[in-house]
């Protein structure tokens, strides 16, 4: 499968790690050029490109960005793409530690929502309750003994069976965590976020997730 990766940090490139081993084409893009890149490219095999042609170039297009740099990105990255194309979210809103205010999220807005809006598209929430090391080596066979396993959430069935495919070729448990908009469940500061937990926990953990966001992860008032 081809699989575009916009975003070249810890969690896009351990992914842009992964699936190359797996024998998937990854094309890796970062905001700062392809460029910059080569190191990542060399190491992995992976096809460094331009932002544009990461959202073109894959079956599905992973983006994997500060949530603050969403707005950033080409307001018709997706325009043309198939509409067949999954596009994954793999993103936490860090008001406080990285990202600044976001009025929406504040608000009451889901995060991967707010994504999906912005980038006008619909999206799969996933990979984001994963520390990236873990992500990179605790991968197992399907049915060790504690396989960890990763929600996923989206309101298209098809978009989130393939990325429910993807997660258990990576070495994980694959949970359908609902549509997009339960996708709060996985957000920071939930039961589940940072866990490890297998595919039982995921789900007590998802269960019994509460939507009121912690102090800590909301912004400061002015």
């Amino acid at each position: 499968m081809n699989i575009g990766i916009i975003g070249a940090g810890n969690i896009g490139g351990n992914l842009t790690r992964r699936f190359q081993e797996l024998g998937h084409k990854v094309f890796v893009a970062n905001s700062r050029g392809p460029e910059t890149l080569a190191d990542l490219a060399e190491e992995t095999g992976a096809t460094a490109v331009t932002v544009d042609e990461a959202a073109r170039s894959g079956e599905v297009v992973i983006v994997t960005i500060p949530m603050k740099n969403i707005p950033d990105l080409p307001r018709d990255l997706f325009a043309d793409v198939p509409d067949d194309v999954v596009v994954v979210d793999t993103g936490n809103y860090y008001p406080q530690q990285r990202d600044g205010r976001i009025d929406e999220i504040e608000e009451g807005m889901i995060e991967s929502r707010c994504v999906s809006q912005q980038l006008r598209r619909p999206v799969v929430k996933a990979f984001n309750n994963i520390y990236a090391e873990h992500l990179l080596k605790l991968g197992k066979p399907a049915g060790s003994p504690g396989r960890i396993a990763l929600p996923v959430a989206g309101d298209d069935e098809r978009a989130k069976s393939i990325v429910l495919k993807l997660v258990d070729e990576l070495g994980f448990d694959g949970v359908d965590a609902g549509g997009l908009d339960d996708s709060w469940r996985q957000q920071p500061a939930t039961p589940v976020y940072a866990a490890d937990f297998d595919a039982a926990g995921v789900r007590r953990a998802l269960a019994s997730a509460s939507r009121e966001r912690k102090p800590e992860w909301r912004a400061k008032s002015a």
